[in-house]
């Protein structure tokens, strides 16, 4: 499980040495920054800030730099997380935690006998919910909950309901969930098996905390799940297949590294990118785009981190390369 929420400003002024002089040329673009995105600090928090924005900044323009050489098949771009160091963010946004699996399940394995078709989009045929923004809470694993149920409410319906996060940090403690500090999809799904329902966003709106009691209302039961897949551990073939067939997939990425928390464009691949799995996030679908000349394969993913980030909310993956970021390591939905 993740730790407390934010770095003490007196320990992350001894991790950053205090040392570098702030780049004055770069007043104009700090100060709109901060107007963007409505940052406000005391006189002694904006230059530690400043100082990790400039540092984040350089490394993004550096990046970028060696995008347009043909280094990378992805951009990077400065967003509302500029202000924060890469142990912070992961401090207060990646709360997946790896399951154990204590009970059996049903486990969802890749037929030779299937063939899927060379891309899908769920979003084109109106399974996904707008882009969410799970603010300053790691709730990712109830962002990445909730997009599956939206998709399997929208496959039995036809009907697209924007389903409630906050039903399921509430309420879910009991199964091992701890609210803005991590959580299981699976146990996500196990609350609304269990529960018999899950209420709307409408009905039960996203607070960004995890201090408030269960709400859930019956007489709004705007989901329910009979059952919980598990997709065969670390199988493209199984996940492909799986998101083929059934819908949108809760998926399990690493998304701790810099990269990961700055992009903006293009297919994600990176070397520091490892299959320890920390943030929940949605197979919505995959294709495959030309790069270089070259066919390069990815997943559609939806993240939880607002539109700004990445391409609308959503990152392309690299896709058939050893399950990279771990992507097919955690991978689940429910069923009716």
């Amino acid at each position: 499980m993740l730790g407390t929420m934010a770095v003490p400003l007196g320990l992350l002024l001894a991790l950053l040495g205090c040392t570098a002089a702030l780049d004055l040329a770069l007043e104009e673009a700090w100060e709109g920054w901060k107007s963007l995105y409505a940052k406000e600090y005391t006189r002694e928090a904006e230059a530690v800030r400043r100082e990790v924005w400039e540092k984040n900044l350089r490394r993004i323009e550096q990046h970028n730099h060696e995008e347009s050489r043909g280094q990378h098949t992805f951009r990077l771009a400065m967003n509302h997380y500029g202000d924060m160091t890469d142990e912070e963010f992961n401090q207060l946004l990646n709360g997946f935690t790896p399951a154990r699996q204590e009970e059996p399940v049903l486990l969802f394995h890749a037929s030779a006998a299937l063939k899927t078709p060379a891309e899908v989009d769920w979003r084109a045929k109106g399974y996904v919910t707008p882009v969410k923004n799970q603010g300053h809470c790691g709730s990712c694993w109830a962002f990445s909950a909730t997009g599956a149920l939206e998709g399997l409410v929208f496959n039995r319906t036809g009907k697209l309901v924007v389903l409630s996060e906050q039903n399921l940090i509430d309420c879910s403690r009991k199964l091992g969930n701890n609210g803005c500090h991590g959580g299981y999809m699976t146990r996500a799904f196990q609350y609304v098996r269990e529960n018999g329902g899950l209420n709307s966003e409408h009905i039960y709106p996203y607070l960004a905390t995890d201090t408030s009691s269960c709400r859930y209302n019956p007489q709004d039961r705007a989901a329910n799940c009979s059952a919980i897949w598990l997709v065969a551990e670390g199988s493209e073939a199984a996940l492909e297949q799986a998101v083929a067939t059934v819908g949108p997939v809760s998926v399990a990425v690493d998304a701790s590294g810099f990269f990961f928390h700055f992009y903006k464009s293009g297919v994600f691949s990176s070397m520091f990118c490892s299959k320890q799995v920390n943030h929940g996030m949605l197979a919505v679908g995959y294709g495959t785009s030309q790069e270089g000349g070259k066919n390069v394969s990815y997943w559609i993913l939806k993240n939880s981190w607002s539109e700004v980030w990445g391409e609308q909310g959503y990152i392309r993956l690299l896709k058939g390369a050893d399950n990279h970021c771990g992507v097919a390591s955690q991978a689940s939905f429910p069923l009716l």
